[in-house]
Parts: C-alpha cells; sequence; structure tokens
C-alpha cells in the first residue's frame, strides 16, 4: 500500500499484549515504532501500543522527505545520524522501503528567498553537510527549466522513501528483534504509583512496567494533559495527493513557495502545497495562544484558519480532558485521525505544477489526503524526560518527523535505558516553555 491507512485498514500487529514489559511506547508512528526497534536491540521487553494502525496518521501522510537541509542546528546532528540510519535500513530491509538518495531542492522565489538559503549554509558548513546553492541556470539544467525561480538551495546527499510502505516494515523490523505491537489498543492512563510510572492501563487491561514513551503525534498533549503534564502542542492540518504516473523532472524532492513535489516508487509525484497549511481553533488553541504568537507574526500568511476544531480531534472543545482509565477514552472514539483534505490547495498545486513544468501539464490525481501535524512554538520538538519519574516524551516533530525518525528513536531508546543520548538535547528540553528562558524560535528552513 502506498497511501495513508485508516480505521478500515487490517490489523497486521494485534499482539497479544502481555502483562508486562520494561518499556511501553504509546504510539505506533515512526517516532515510536524506532524507539521500540532500539530498545529491542538493547535487551528490553518493550511493548507498542497504538490506538489505530501503525503509521495510520502523519507518519503514513506526510510528503516522505529525509531531509538534512534547512534543519534547526540542535536537529542537524540527530537528522545527520538518522540518514546513516536510513542507509543501513535499506541495506537490511530492501528496496521496498523506497530509500533512495536523489537529493532535495528549495528553491528560491525571490530574493528574500535566496538569502534566507545563503544565511542557513553556515550550519551546513559546521557539519560537513553538503549543502550548496545553486544558480538559477543550474536549476534549469537539473529540472528542465528555471520557471521563474532566481536559483535554490541543493543538499545531493538527502534522500526519500515511501512512508506508507516504509513505517509499517520498520515495525515488522521492530517485531524481529523481539517488540511486541499491538494495533486498536489505545493507552488509556498511565499507572502511577508512589510518585512514578508503574505500568499504563489499556482498553484490554493494565502493563505493568517501569518506563513509557510518550510519541503520541497530534494526540500527546491530550494524554499527558491528563496528567498534570503540560506541554504547548498544537496541530496544523497539512494536504497532500499523489499523481497518476508521469514523467519524471526529477529524481528526488523540490520546494518553492507554491507547491512542493517528491518522486513515488510508482512512477507519479507527491504533491503539496509549499507553505501553506489550516489550522482549527479549539480549546487548547486558545490556551496557548501567547505562546504562538512569535511564530504567527513570522508566518501567519501561510496560516489559514478553519474554524473550531471538528468533534472527536484532540483540540475539539467537545473532547474531553479528563476521563476514568476504565472507561472509553477519546482515544478509542476516534482510532485514526483523517482529516479532509484542502481540495481548494490542491487545485493551485495541481496549477502550479503545470505553470512550471509545461511540458507534462496539470497532473492528475490518484488521491489525496490530509495529516494533523503535531507542532511546537518554536517549531522544534520536545525530546526529554519530564513531568513523571519514569516518562520520556518525544512528540512536537513540527512536520520533521519521518526523516528524522530513526535518529530520534535511537536517541530516545538510549535516554531510557540511561546511556548518553551522544547529543545535545539542551534545545528540545521542555521546561524551556516554563523556565523563564527567552524562547528561540527554530531556524529550520
Amino acid at each position: 500500500m502506498i497511501f495513508p491507512f485508516s480505521e478500515a485498514s487490517p490489523v497486521r500487529f494485534p499482539g497479544p499484549q502481555p502483562a508486562a514489559c520494561d518499556v511501553v511506547v504509546v504510539g505506533g508512528g515512526v517516532i515510536g515504532v524506532m524507539t521500540a526497534w532500539f530498545l529491542a536491540e538493547r535487551g528490553l521487553r518493550v511493548v507498542v501500543c497504538e490506538k489505530g494502525r501503525i503509521a495510520g496518521e502523519q507518519s503514513s501522510r506526510n510528503w516522505g522527505w529525509i531531509r538534512q537541509q534547512g534543519r534547526d542546528p540542535g536537529e542537524l546532528p540527530i537528522m545527520m545520524e538518522s540518514l546513516r540510519i536510513w542507509k543501513s535500513l535499506a541495506q537490511e530491509l530492501g528496496a521496498g522501503l523506497g530509500f533512495a538518495q536523489t537529493g532535495v531542492l528549495y528553491l528560491a522565489n525571490s530574493e528574500k528567498d535566496t538569502k534566507g538559503f545563503e544565511e542557513w549554509l553556515p550550519h551546513a558548513k559546521t557539519h560537513d553537510l553538503d549543502s550548496r546553492m545553486r544558480s538559477r541556470a543550474e536549476v534549469a539544467g537539473m529540472l528542465g527549466t528555471a520557471a521563474g525561480w532566481q536559483g535554490a538551495l541543493y543538499t545531493a546527499s538527502d534522500a526519500r522513501a515511501e512512508p506508507s510502505v516504509a513505517v509499517p516494515m520498520l515495525a515488522a523490523g521492530a517485531a524481529a528483534r523481539g517488540a511486541t505491537i499491538v494495533e486498536a489498543c489505545a493507552v488509556r492512563a498511565l499507572d502511577i504509583m508512589g510518585g512514578r510510572v508503574a505500568g499504563v492501563v489499556t482498553e484490554q487491561g493494565r502493563i505493568a512496567c517501569d518506563q513509557v514513551v510518550v510519541a503520541g503525534g497530534a494526540w500527546s498533549r491530550l494524554f499527558l494533559g491528563k496528567h498534570g503534564v503540560r506541554i504547548p502542542q498544537l496541530s496544523v492540518l497539512s494536504t497532500v495527493a499523489a499523481t497518476d504516473p508521469m514523467a519524471e523532472v526529477f529524481p528526488g524532492a523540490a520546494a518553492d513557495n507554491d507547491f512542493a513535489f517528491r518522486r513515488r516508487a510508482d512512477g507519479g509525484y507527491t504533491i503539496a502545497p509549499g507553505s501553506g497549511h489550516d489550522f482549527f481553533v479549539g480549546r487548547d488553541a486558545c490556551a496557548s495562544l501567547r505562546s504562538y504568537l512569535p511564530v504567527l507574526k513570522k508566518d501567519y500568511r501561510s496560516t489559514r484558519f478553519r474554524g473550531m476544531a471538528p468533534n472527536g480531534f484532540p483540540d475539539a472543545w467537545s473532547t474531553p480532558r479528563q476521563w476514568s482509565a476504565d472507561e472509553v477514552t477519546p482515544f478509542e472514539r476516534m482510532r485514526v485521525l483523517n482529516p479532509a483534505p484542502d481540495h481548494a490547495r490542491l487545485r493551485r498545486v495541481q496549477a502550479a505544477f503545470g505553470a512550471a513544468f509545461p511540458a507534462l501539464g496539470v497532473p492528475k490525481l490518484r488521491a489525496a489526503w490530509a495529516g494533523m501535524i503535531d507542532t511546537m512554538p518554536d517549531i522544534v520538538p520536545v525530546v526529554d524526560q519530564a513531568g513523571v519519574p519514569g516518562l520520556t516524551i518525544a512528540t512536537g516533530m513540527s512536520g520533521h518527523g519521518f526523516g528524522i525518525g530513526p535518529g530520534i528513536g535511537r536517541v530516545v531508546a538510549d535516554l531510557v535505558v540511561g546511556n548518553h543520548p551522544g547529543h545535545d538535547l539542551s534545545r528540545f528540553r521542555l521546561s524551556r516553555f516554563s523556565d523563564g528562558s527567552k524562547l528561540v524560535m527554530g531556524t529550520a528552513l
């Protein structure tokens, strides 16, 4: 399958749920799956509980980019490690991942774009990354057209993969290493005894454990909030589509301000708005308005406000914030967060693609979908042990999770077992939102 999963998709990982383990991972996206992979490699008994389907939400709905280019400086070393892991995964699991190092292009529509790309380049140089500026003529040579672009930022070593194929393959690899994966199994609550984690309560019963990793994507804030762990995470809707097979204009991934595209293994392209997304207003959004003012001021034109969050969404006004562990929870009521795509945006994307590549014309769509991207006020994730002893949080990937997933999984696994994570994680601490320090906006492009 090369399109996102839904609640109707078959269960491939039925468990069963054990009575006890060392670590429970809440969430079966790429972060949770790769955390389980590395925990199992370290000999721990790990259980992944996914309320819906593995990769059912954003991990099968993203663009499929494996991108070092444009990363926040705090993320870049982990992302470079992640690319190395992706290479080893492709060697082990084979071509089915869709992994290919075909490069990423950021196309400049204006001098302002070019300046922003050039200002990011020193971060690449610090880490000996192969990012380079490309001239208008060089872009025309790479794409067969300049289409009005002034130039581009290009990283040849960046890669792509097929999200809805790759993440379930990674889950199967984690299971082969000894991890237990249970789909259609919502974690209702942490079980806390003596002030620390003693297990979780799922819809199937209790699992005793000493450590829990919350990698719940768009649902993390809701789950953590029940236990008094406050995290200013919100979600934005991103619309994506897959085209029919068509001639290749570029084997990798590229984006400008109007549209983005990535070559697919099925011969088509994944296309999406270059910078636009939609936002539903909910209770958490109102509570977090002050925290998000800096990012709104910086990039408000790319956000379209869509009214109230629909019923059942994590941030909906009607979604309960507290519940008992012996009752049906919001996680069971909405197994897979499957928002409707913004077809008006897609029509503009199709038109922009056709205008840029007139020889191909307006692409025909095979499928369209949307996903909810978990984001933070500074566009930087939270990767931290905070709130309750025995709890590790890995969320708020801000649209960057698929590519960096293997690296974050390795980092989180070492945090859980008490090893040094190998990177400075101070940029990702949860306390940055409450300790009085000045919030530094992410410099990711």
